[in-house]
């Protein structure tokens, strides 16, 4: 990723240390949304990106609602991940379905999510997560 320009300002980072990253397509806005994540969580997000793409070659990328998305269609995704304060939250949009899902179940009956702290987390199964996710049908945002 490029430097950024002399007199360029880092993103705002909002609540939970979320950064605040304008909406776009592509890589670019994702690399410039790990970039600002603090911390440990920047690095913990560049390795998520990896993973995922390393499993889905022609993902499909943006960041929309200060969050990076991934699809196999534009505004098709299959999962997301936001940064909270002592945690990054990976939302798999059709983790329901998986089998042996992961661990955390939100409202929606469909969503389930890994929260992912500083210690570290199983990539192994978040591998078997992602290949579960990009082959089902994804969520339309």
């Amino acid at each position: 990723m490029p430097k950024q320009a002399e007199g360029a300002t880092q993103p705002k980072l909002l609540s939970g240390g979320n950064p605040q990253i304008p909406k776009g397509y592509g890589n670019d806005p994702v690399q410039a949304y790990i970039a600002a994540m603090p911390g440990w969580k920047s690095a913990v997000g560049k390795r998520l990106d990896e993973l995922i793409a390393g499993r889905a070659p022609n993902v499909v990328k943006a960041v929309k609602w200060n969050s990076p998305f991934y699809g196999n269609e534009t505004d098709i995704w299959f999962l997301s991940f936001h940064c909270y304060t002592k945690y990054i939250k990976v939302a798999f949009f059709r983790g329901e379905q998986f089998d042996s899902p992961p661990p955390v179940a939100p409202k929606s009956p469909s969503v389930r999510y890994l929260h992912i702290f500083e210690d570290g987390f199983d990539e192994s199964q978040f591998i078997r997560w992602v290949d579960q996710a990009r082959a089902l049908p994804g969520e339309k945002m």
